[in-house]
């Protein structure tokens, strides 16, 4: 991966549809985005924002979130979600994200992506799956 400055953003932007809804998960849960899809959200907001840097051959992949979820939003509203990169340790990328919809900030926290060579990885994925 080429150096990445601190500051690179990132976002991601969906309307929340009912496939989005907390509801889904369980019956008892209201219609509003579920926290899953908003984790989702950030997470692709950080890809954005890696995207220009990774070299060919090279992916990432999530291995923290630490999100509070902070406001619900109902179906049929905007909601962007942006990362901002602030730190490096190795080939991990810590970023700030957070998410608005049309009202209000939705969700805040951090989430960290490990930089990733796709076929080293399937490789080890296979060898789990063969136990």
């Amino acid at each position: 991966m080429r150096e990445m400055p601190v500051g690179t953003k990132g976002s991601f932007t969906m309307t929340v549809a009912p496939q989005h809804l907390a509801s889904t998960v369980d019956d008892a849960l209201p219609e509003v985005l579920a926290t899953g899809w908003m984790i989702i959200m950030m997470e692709r907001a950080a890809m954005d924002a890696m995207r220009p840097f990774l070299e060919p051959g090279e992916t990432s992949v999530g291995v923290a979130m630490n999100v509070q979820h902070l406001a619900a939003t109902p179906p049929g509203h905007l909601v962007r979600a942006t990362a901002e990169f602030i730190k490096a340790e190795g080939r991990r990328l810590e970023f700030k994200v957070d998410a608005r919809d049309e009202n209000e900030v939705i969700g805040s926290g951090t989430h960290q992506r490990a930089v990733i060579d796709p076929a080293k990885f399937k490789q080890r994925l296979l060898a789990k799956v063969k136990r």
